[in-house]
């Protein structure tokens, strides 16, 4: 969701980065600049605002020059900036409480958001973490609400209450209580009824079983492609049934992002979640460090770290890494494919996402493309990809049903995946291997960016 903005900013800094001194006019220019993405990314105008008085605030006394330590003129405004960021995103990451005893989770929020899925994503979130799940299909506005949390309920393994039509928040808090008598459960998660639109009977049925069932958590759903509508949605919901967090979905869509950007300041409530994916393991906890990075080109090392932990990445166990061949491409591209879609898998890396085009995508079903060529391919060839000669690659080419070029972007990602194992298998070691070509944006410890260059033959 961020690319454009995250191509803006990057390109911005870009101009400043690693330079030892500024002039006023041009932190100026700098500054003005990047108010212009923010407010064309559709981030609140008065958070844009106040993003860039801060970071100009910040820079006034000290030398243009750059400020006492390592960091000269362009690393300081970089730095700045992501500081910023971070601090508009919500600065440390939240989660929401979950206490010993009894734990009664309120979804709210309009119809479209993503609030009966986020409910399932959540269900499966906190089971695997070995809690005890219990649902509540309390939606009965929406006629396939209900059964459709009720399979989400069956796709992860847990229980669902079904609130009937009509029901008083009396009679739905008996039929709770009942439930967890007989099947206790560390937590309730309750997906409450949605409306097109805000309006006064929304409200009050949702005041109403709120009082009767005191949730722990009020959690509002938040459709991120609706832009600065969202953030009004966030504060009419907020006026009335007072929310403890935001989940904020969609936020693999195209739109700007500027509403995600700006709720945390606006709402002044923490954003929990987001939905990364439609997948019942699309809802990721909300770190702002870590998307503030992602913005600016930094990357996510330790949310891929994760995903590969949770992948249960391996190499292979008798090769050194640089003996990568074609067999292990495929089996690496498998597992790699559990930890998500590659193209976002990518854009983790530190330095990548500016390397790569504005609108970048990776077409998923490579895999099976690249499995029909590799199955093409001798012994020989599979082992020793250096023996593919020309005659070799057209008889690839036509066994899988592939052009010759098809081949030739194959031995060429062979090579790209070589360095990218070496340093996922480092990650899991302990270390972070240096990444050839990698741009840093004049980061300290990051390489400038001088375009890609293949990784050196030994």
């Amino acid at each position: 969701m961020f690319d454009t903005l995250g191509h803006k900013l990057q390109d911005i800094l870009a101009k400043v980065g690693g330079q030892d001194k500024l002039s006023e006019d041009q932190v100026k220019a700098t500054m003005r600049e990047i108010r212009m993405a923010l407010l064309e990314a559709d981030v609140n105008f008065s958070v844009a605002k106040d993003f860039v008085a801060s970071v100009s605030e910040q820079l006034v006394g000290q030398k243009v020059g750059g400020v006492s330590g390592e960091l000269d003129a362009g690393q300081t405004i970089i730095k700045l900036v992501h500081d910023e960021l971070v601090n508009m995103l919500g600065a440390d990451k939240a989660e929401p409480t979950l206490q010993a005893g009894r734990n009664v989770w309120f979804m709210v929020g309009l119809q479209g958001a993503g609030k009966t899925t986020s409910t399932g994503k959540l269900a499966h979130l906190y089971k695997k973490q070995g809690k005890k799940i219990l649902l509540v299909a309390a939606d009965t506005q929406r006629p396939a609400a209900r059964d459709q949390l009720e399979i989400l309920a069956r796709q992860v393994g847990v229980p669902v209450l079904k609130v009937e039509d009509g029901e008083a928040p009396a009679t739905t808090k008996a039929r709770i209580d009942a439930q967890l008598a007989d099947k206790p459960a560390d937590l309730v998660i309750v997906d409450t009824a949605g409306r097109l639109q805000v309006d006064a009977a929304l409200m009050n049925e949702l005041a109403a079983l709120k009082n009767e069932l005191e949730p722990t958590e009020t959690m509002l759903v938040v459709d991120a492609m609706t832009g600065q509508e969202a953030l009004n949605v966030a504060q009419n919901f907020d006026e009335r049934v007072r929310v403890t967090g935001l989940i904020m979905t969609k936020l693999d869509g195209d739109a700007r992002g500027g509403a995600a950007l700006s709720a945390r300041s606006v709402t002044g409530r923490p954003i929990y979640f987001a939905g990364v994916s439609e997948k019942i393991t699309g809802l990721e906890p909300f770190y702002p460090d870590r998307i503030a990075g992602r913005i600016l080109g930094m990357g996510d090392v330790m949310g891929l770290i994760e995903r590969a932990e949770a992948a249960q990445l391996s190499g292979p166990t008798d090769k050194q890494p640089g003996e990568f061949d074609l067999d292990d491409l495929l089996s690496q591209l498998r597992q790699i494919r559990r930890m998500g879609p590659i193209g976002e898998l990518i854009k983790l890396i530190p330095g990548m996402s500016r390397a790569l085009p504005e609108g970048f995508t990776v077409d998923e079903q490579q895999v099976q493309r690249i499995d029909a060529m590799i199955s093409a391919m001798t012994l020989e060839e599979r082992r020793n990809p250096r023996v593919i000669n020309a005659s070799r690659r057209e008889r690839i080419a036509k066994g899988s049903g592939h052009d010759v070029s098809d081949v030739n972007k194959l031995l060429k990602m062979h090579e790209q995946m070589k360095m990218m194992m070496k340093m996922l298998q480092g990650m899991q070691g302990g270390n972070m291997p240096s990444m050839p070509g990698m741009p840093g944006m004049g980061m300290p410890g990051m390489p400038q960016r001088k375009g890609f260059r293949s990784p050196p033959k030994k």
